[in-house]
């Protein structure tokens, strides 16, 4: 007889299938039998070795192999296009982009009615969790130099070097900004390593950015719905929130469980959880590349300035020190003069200049 054992995603990562395990009945009985006391040490073993964030002296997760996630790897912007991801519906999978949703989001008759009076709720903020929600530059620095302490290798002291090993991939920081002569096979057990000092640090935060907490309290109070996006599983995601006591304030979280692939796949991903068109979101970032993710999803960006200077954010719809210098009006000059269909995509009108006329000078005899 043969067993099976299931594992499907949550209601709330329905983008991702689930998947199966079989053993077979082939083996003999003999090959199968493990004493009941072998079985309590192993297990007991196995409760010792593993850490507060669940990893193992296997670089398992729960159980799990353990991949290197996507904390370290600089995503594509996406949507370039317009183009979406894709997702799996009971009649089969079904391909979401920016102007399907677009589409599809428009609001109904009774929505119209209740924006036309409550202008402010037809709005979806979404916030990147690094460097926007928390500060997590110092969190991934730490990452790298006790890695580096771990494998005996140095780490640049320069400014700018240590400043791109916070925004790059960890592989070009392997080998272009640290120049450590490691093999190919090496390459995903650092990864893997310096993603599990990430999550094992990650409980030392447990402060939002400076304003965060008075700026979601006030578009709380202006019933705007808030998601927060970040490459961190959904666990230790919520026990972040939870941590800087910021969980109440985000009615959709975007994490790693979804599976999308590039940053503007993200903010698709969270204007369809808090039902709103992705052209009437506004995405708050610190990232002069996520900034140009969000005008490809027809969103607005307002950038927050500090881990990039103000030059680097000049394509941002808005440029903020901090968020309390943000107020709830802002998010309606942002919309003010541009319509209701203000990022539609429109064919350029030229117009053309009638000619001139030329002087004539008539001599009178």
């Amino acid at each position: 007889m043969d067993t099976n054992l299931r594992i499907s995603s949550s209601p709330l990562l329905q983008l991702r299938p689930s998947f199966s395990f079989s053993f077979s009945h082939s083996l003999s009985p003999s090959k199968l039998m493990l004493s009941k006391s072998k079985r309590l040490n192993l297990v007991q073993h196995r409760l010792v070795i593993k850490n507060s964030t669940g990893f193992d002296e296997n670089n398992s997760f729960n159980g799990f192999p353990f991949k290197p996630s996507k904390l370290f790897m600089q995503e594509a912007i996406g949507a370039e296009y317009g183009e979406g991801f894709e997702t799996f519906r009971l009649d089969g999978p079904l391909k979401v982009d920016v102007d399907y949703l677009n589409d599809r989001l428009q609001e109904g008759f009774l929505k119209r009615i209740r924006y036309a009076m409550k202008p402010d709720e037809a709005y979806g903020l979404i916030f990147s969790w690094d460097n926007v929600v928390a500060d997590t530059r110092a969190l991934k620095l730490n990452a790298w130099k006790q890695l580096a302490l771990e494998e005996g290798k140095e780490i640049p002291e320069e400014g700018d070097a240590q400043r791109l090993m916070l925004y790059a991939g960890a592989d070009y920081v392997l080998h272009k900004i640290l120049c450590w002569e490691t093999a190919e096979s090496e390459v995903d057990r650092l990864k893997s390593r310096l993603s599990q000092i990430y999550y094992d640090n990650l409980p030392k935060l447990r402060k939002p950015m400076d304003g965060l907490e008075e700026w979601l309290d006030a578009v709380s109070t202006a019933r705007i719905p808030c998601a927060v996006v970040s490459s961190l599983d959904r666990r230790n995601m919520v026990d972040a929130l939870e941590r800087i006591g910021l969980k109440k304030y985000f009615q959709a979280i975007v994490s790693e469980e979804d599976g999308m692939e590039s940053i503007a796949h993200r903010f698709l991903s969270a204007a369809m959880k808090l039902d709103r068109k992705p052209s009437k979101c506004v995405v708050f970032e610190d990232d002069p590349r996520s900034i140009t993710a969000a005008h490809n999803c027809t969103m607005m960006a307002v950038a927050l300035i500090g881990s990039h200077p103000a030059y680097d954010l000049v394509q941002a719809d808005l440029a903020v020190g901090n968020f309390n210098e943000l107020s709830v009006i802002n998010l309606r000059r942002l919309f003010a003069n541009k319509g209701y269909t203000f990022m539609d995509r429109q064919k350029q009108i030229i117009e053309k200049t009638p000619q001139k006329r030329k002087l004539r000078v008539d001599t009178i005899f």
